[in-house]
């Protein structure tokens, strides 16, 4: 399904916040060729704004973007902790070209509104679940990055006839319940980071590779590899009022014991150099979900679907296009780097 070769999988090992650290500015240019390729179609050829919705969901406005068309089921794409429906830019078009595609800014990022109620990971399942019978979109393949994981494999939990599919990328769920017991510390400094930060100074930032390789160091591995166009719209992401409340859902829900009842197929994505989310947090997933299997990429961080663009997209497509028994056969497949 993928080129590479096996890397160990230890899941003795005890579960602690990620060892990975910040790549240099001269690792950048060793980066091989697939690192900050584009998805194809080209996300800048779509017209967004024909394609932007807002719909109300328990009396709170829900900002979410829907196109495409085709036979299977919609792909949903999740969000993660300070971020927008703009961390798919790469990946809308590509699933687009084959099923309806729908990514939603979570209540309190983007353009959502704070949710009425409390903010906690169920709800925002609860919200995505929600927008699916809205739109009346039946079993969807839902794909959720960070904490957009975490809701993605809670939604599974929550209606698994939803789900028909999942795709976790270098979800939260795992290390980031023991935040409290053993504090992660790359999620409070990358909070800090981004609620300090305005867009209008992140754009500052993209003019000048070192203050680029700064602002973007601790989420992607080589910043100055994307566009800075690219990371412009990632920024839309930023100083949010959901932010702090949903760091503290992140740190207070535990559905480990849970996830061996999600009974769809799943394919599990992991950069091996993600400064948030550890590596062993995949094979932890791997091991607890029954029907999954792992993609781990070489010299990746946090945001693996746009940081290798083209190759993720390839497997995501190929994860949608497999009969249901083959599309998540037990294993672990590695992107060379």
């Amino acid at each position: 399904m993928w080129p590479g070769r096996r890397v160990r999988q230890d899941s003795g090992m005890a579960l602690a916040p990620s060892r990975a650290r910040p790549a240099s500015l001269r690792a950048a240019g060793r980066a091989d060729s697939d690192y900050g390729a584009p998805g194809r179609p080209d996300w800048r050829g779509v017209d967004w704004r024909a394609h932007l919705h807002d719909l109300e969901l328990d009396g709170r406005r829900v900002h979410y973007v829907d196109l495409g068309q085709g036979d299977g089921p919609p792909v949903v794409f999740v969000h993660g902790l300070g971020g927008c429906w703009q961390n798919f830019l790469e990946n809308i078009p590509a699933a687009a070209e084959r099923r309806r595609t729908i990514a939603l800014d979570l209540p309190g990022f983007g353009r959502s509104e704070l949710p009425a109620g409390d903010v906690s990971i169920t709800n925002y399942a609860r919200t995505v679940e929600g927008l699916c019978e809205a739109l009346g979109l039946g079993p969807t393949v839902v794909v959720g990055n960070s904490m957009g994981g975490f809701v993605a494999a809670d939604l599974a939990l929550l209606a698994p006839e939803r789900v028909e599919r999942l795709a976790l990328v270098a979800a939260a769920g795992i290390t980031s319940t023991d935040v409290r017991r053993e504090p992660a510390r790359t999620f409070i400094r990358a909070g800090a980071a981004m609620t300090a930060i305005g867009a209008r100074e992140i754009e500052q930032f993209l003019i000048r590779p070192r203050a680029r390789q700064l602002a973007y160091g601790w989420v992607v591995r080589h910043p100055t590899r994307l566009a800075p166009d690219l990371l412009w719209e990632q920024a839309q992401g930023v100083g949010k009022p959901g932010f702090l409340l949903a760091l503290d859902a992140l740190s207070s829900y535990d559905f480990r014991e849970r996830l061996p009842e999600i009974a769809c197929p799943t394919l599990v994505v992991q950069g091996t150099d993600d400064m948030i989310v550890p590596l062993r947090d995949a094979y932890e997933f791997e091991r607890l979900i029954p029907r999954s299997r792992t993609l781990i990429m070489l010299d990746t961080g946090h945001l693996a679907m746009l940081e290798r663009a083209a190759t993720f997209n390839q497997a995501l497509l190929e994860f949608l296009d497999a009969p249901a028994a083959e599309a998540a056969p037990p294993g672990e497949q590695v992107v060379e780097a």
